[in-house]
């Protein structure tokens, strides 16, 4: 229907207009009036439109890759919505549903563009908005984004790091307990052979220090690497509990749909009766 120059008056934006110039752009735009969880517009529909809450609330979601609805934005009295697939002529990357009775200005490209020709710094309100829409974009990419802890680690680790790996990994392996093995066996046989000439007689002093010296040493760059595993599993564990949180608040929302539609379900069953008994 068309737009009061009053209801005009009531939004931020076009507050400051003088008198012909909200009466221009009143007989330009619309109002609309959105019952409580209707869809005013859904993803993938043509932009043609934007909306400016002139009362009520106003919920925009999108689907991420996971297929989880996410909030984007929940524009209450003054602020926007749907402008930038309406000004860049796209269709809608996100839903709107009014979250009780809402009524708005529906607006085009060539509203606005009447609108900036009679007041320009208008335009800077409107990238205001726009430019918090973005800003809170990207803070759900940031949120969102998910990245396996793993190469985040490895692309952090310094090279101290990647040495007790590398040393908790062969020290582990039956190559290492064979080699030495060997080394062992081979420094004895040679001592003994010796006799009196041997550098390291029975009961082997020396190899006795070294051995010492090499568990001293080991043990430290073992516990190292061992932290680092925790460190990779505690990750793990976290990615789990969010994944496990996403789901439950799924099947919660899935309840709650299926809730929604016994309800109507009812409903309709309510009214066929009443006509059936009218009848």
């Amino acid at each position: 229907m068309p737009c009061n120059p009053e209801v005009l008056r009531q939004v931020p934006l076009f507050a400051l207009l003088d008198d012909e110039e909200t009466a221009v752009l009143s007989g330009q735009v619309e109002v609309k009036k959105f019952a409580a969880r209707q869809r005013i517009y859904k993803m993938g529909e043509p932009g043609g439109r934007a909306y400016v809450v002139v009362s009520g609330v106003v919920r925009v979601t999108t689907v991420d890759e996971d297929h989880q609805e996410v909030v984007v934005d929940e524009p209450s009295q003054g602020e926007f919505f749907g402008f930038a697939s309406m000004l860049d002529e796209t269709a809608h990357q996100s839903s709107a549903v009014a979250l009780e009775e809402t009524v708005c200005i529906e607006v085009d490209r060539h509203d606005i563009a009447i609108l900036l020709q009679r007041k320009p710094m208008a335009g800077m309100d409107m990238l205001a908005v726009l430019g918090r829409q973005f800003h809170a974009s990207q803070k759900l990419v940031r949120v969102r984004a998910a990245r396996n802890p793993n190469e985040v680690i490895e692309e952090e680790e310094t090279l101290g790091e990647r040495v007790a790996d590398r040393v908790a990994s062969f020290g582990g392996s039956w190559t290492f307990i064979g080699s030495f093995a060997v080394v062992l066996v081979a420094y004895a046989s040679l001592n003994v052979g010796l006799a009196t000439r041997a550098w390291d007689p029975y009961p082997f002093i020396l190899l006795n220090l070294f051995l010492s010296m090499l568990a001293a040493i080991q043990a430290p760059v073992i516990m190292m690497s061992q932290n680092r595993q925790d460190k990779k599993d505690r990750l793990r564990g976290e990615l789990d509990y969010d994944v496990n949180r996403r789901a439950e608040t799924e099947i919660l929302g899935l309840a709650h749909k299926i809730n929604l539609i016994g309800d109507k379900i009812g409903d309709v069953e309510d009214l066929l009766r009443n006509r059936n008994q009218n009848a």
